[in-house]
């Protein structure tokens, strides 16, 4: 039984929106408790909203708002996100929850009585926006690096935690558990940090200054400094310290944070544990940003990505998929709208949809829906080698996921898909089907195809739980049952010969990448749902606007598969004169089925170079969920006749 797992997003602080970045953590944060369950561990997933604070006070006080009702608006937005993103958390928690008071103020009086927290007269840097005072060697050119601005130099009476007094042993922690802080970069990060002396931390702000916090239990005056209560949150979740959880999930506590909170967590957190004698998390896990235009994300330069936008343009999954996808964990990464639609294209449309669409549709048509049975040792009779490679499919899959490495683990399964595809362009069944002889390799191909998906659909669990859903769906299986546990993922075989199939589905249109309207921008016209879009229709255009387009009629007499393409085809269409055509259409039309096909040229586009050849027109096409198909006309007619 694997062990269990207590996964934690930082608590959100309710100053902002939820935007890109949040999504990403709580989404890494869902995929990750996802893969524990593959393990078969017991897991616990927390996050919820930060909400004391000098900010908070002013950000309410600019809404008219008490910072209470402030907070409750902004919390809830963040509550109501994450099931929207099928992110699954166990609990969410505000820091302006009772229990979690309790638990700050025990902690506090806890380490005050060990000799750990005493008062003094202190006079230093102090940025509002980071709610946090700054030493000069911290300042860049004299400013706050985060903020760009010169702090404020605030003279006052306040209490200090001796975080000095645990430099040495935080030192050695780290070094004697190499993965305590990872991508190591992040450890090394800290321990440069730590090779200056630890100042001790200001931990109180006092009532004549800010009166939204927690009222330090020694003090009455004073509110405690919003990092010493948002931390603590971790282990008040838990009921702390007496509750089952806390003594379950606590010993397998990792954190995730974005790398601009990792001196709070990499410093600030242990050090606070182990003066209030409370054991230190395992990892602490630390992602980069997402840039957007080459700079990180900031409401004051109007690059905000909303995700609900993007989610409601381009699907759940396929946001999910790329995000993970596209960025390697503890490293930045751009984001853009052209990317994640390049990614749906290419890896969901092309790769993943036609593989299962194709192999559903073949087996409905050679066997009638029925998955084939496969005679033993047919995999090695006929060089299918499926089985293999999806052991050390699985095997690499798990050893990626372990380390936060998604975009690894999928690339891996990417691997293995394609590799699929290339069994169905080698052993070609349409031509298998054609000769009674070969029905054993039929069988074969077909049943190896199947059980590879099943594989793929429960490694994609973690990432897109839905398409990973429908594919077992469509695979014949029942999807309430624990498909996706690595012990049956390692299993080669379960899928059972005979099952009847329903019809195949497509699980990933493709999009037109000239649709693309960086739809998620908070600067960006509003983007219309997709149930309003279909109300709507397409975007109007004017008549002269249409006349500009040249249709003509035409007549393929020659075409051929493109070379290193196996998605496009080279046609060459007689609309009057001969044109070459590349067309993307490979996967439902053989070459030698278009000859003599009437088809519709958009004719008066300007060449395009694709795959080196220069293609003079594009092929009119109907698509959508399930059909990709030639626009013909009724009757035939000569070539080179202009619509209207």
């Amino acid at each position: 039984m694997a062990p269990p797992f207590y996964i934690t997003t930082p608590i959100y602080y309710v100053n902002a929106k939820p935007h890109l970045g949040h999504a990403y953590t709580t989404i890494v944060a869902d995929a990750i408790r996802r893969f524990h369950q593959m393990r078969g561990a017991e897991t616990f997933f927390l996050t919820g909203t930060d909400e004391h604070g000098d900010k908070i006070e002013r950000a309410a006080r600019k809404e008219n708002l008490e910072p209470k009702a402030y907070a409750d608006c902004i919390s809830e937005l963040f509550r109501e996100l994450w099931p929207k993103l099928n992110a699954g958390f166990d609990k969410f928690i505000r820091t302006t929850d009772p229990d979690h008071i309790r638990v700050v103020q025990h902690i506090l009086q806890k380490i005050y009585e060990n000799g750990d927290i005493y008062f003094s007269e202190y006079e230093g840097l102090y940025c509002y926006g980071c709610e946090r005072f700054y030493t000069e060697r911290e300042l860049v050119d004299g400013k706050c690096p985060d903020h760009q601005v010169a702090p404020d130099t605030i003279r006052e009476a306040n209490y200090f935690f001796r975080m000095s007094r645990y430099q040495q042993w935080l030192i050695d922690h780290i070094q004697e558990n190499a993965d305590f802080i990872r991508p190591e970069r992040y450890r090394n990060e800290v321990l440069s940090f730590l090779k200056d002396p630890l100042d001790d931390l200001c931990i109180s702000r006092p009532k004549k200054r800010l009166q939204w916090g927690i009222s330090l239990p020694f003090d009455d005056q004073y509110v405690t400094y919003v990092w010493f209560d948002a931390l603590l949150n971790y282990v008040s979740a838990l009921a702390y310290p007496d509750g089952e959880r806390y003594r379950t999930f606590w010993p397998h506590a990792q954190h995730i944070v974005a790398k601009d909170i990792l001196k709070p967590h990499g410093i600030y957190w242990p050090t606070m544990l182990r003066a209030a004698g409370i054991p230190v998390y395992r990892h602490l896990n630390v992602h980069g940003y997402w840039n957007v235009d080459e700079s990180k994300m900031s409401k004051s330069i109007g690059n905000v990505v909303d995700p609900l936008k993007l989610v409601g343009v381009y699907g759940l999954d396929a946001f999910r998929f790329f995000l993970l996808r596209d960025m390697a964990f503890g490293l930045d990464s751009n984001f853009s709208e052209v990317a994640l639609v390049q990614r749906i294209n290419s890896d969901l449309a092309n790769d993943l949809g036609n593989l299962f669409s194709r192999t559903l549709t073949m087996i409905h048509k050679y066997r009638g829906g029925t998955i084939p049975a496969a005679k033993a040792g047919a995999e090695r009779d006929f060089d299918l080698h499926l089985s293999e490679a999806a052991r050390e499919l699985v095997a690499e899959y798990d050893e990626a996921m372990e380390t936060f490495g998604f975009h690894r683990a999928l690339a891996a399964v990417w691997q293995f898909i394609n590799r699929m595809n290339k069994v169905i362009d080698v052993s070609a069944p349409w031509v298998l089907a054609k000769d009674p002889a070969k029905k054993d390799h039929l069988d074969a191909v077909l049943y190896h195809l199947a059980e590879g998906l099943r594989i793929v659909s429960g490694l994609l669990y973690p990432v897109m739980p839905e398409t990973s859903s429908t594919m077992q769906r469509h695979l014949g299986m029942d999807p309430e049952k624990p498909y996706y546990l690595l012990e049956r993922l390692r299993a080669w075989g379960e899928l059972t010969a005979g099952t009847l199939l329903p019809e195949t589905v497509s699980l990933f249109p493709r999009v037109d990448p000239k649709s693309i309207r960086t739809a998620a921008s908070e600067s960006a016209r509003p983007t219309p749902s997709p149930q309003e879009s279909k109300e709507k229709g397409l975007e109007e255009i004017e008549i002269p606007d249409f006349q500009k387009i040249e249709l003509r009629t035409g007549t393929v007499i020659r075409a051929e598969k493109v070379p290193k393409a196996d998605r496009l085809l080279k046609l060459e269409v007689d609309i009057g004169e001969v044109r070459t055509v590349v067309a993307g259409i490979a996967q439902q039309y053989r070459p030698e089925d278009l000859i003599g096909k009437q088809v519709i040229i958009v004719a008066n586009l300007k060449p395009a170079k694709i795959m080196g050849i220069e293609s003079r027109g594009m092929l009119l096409a109907a698509a959508g969920k399930q059909v990709e198909a030639l626009a013909t006309l009724d009757r035939e007619v000569p070539p080179g006749l202009r619509l209207r």
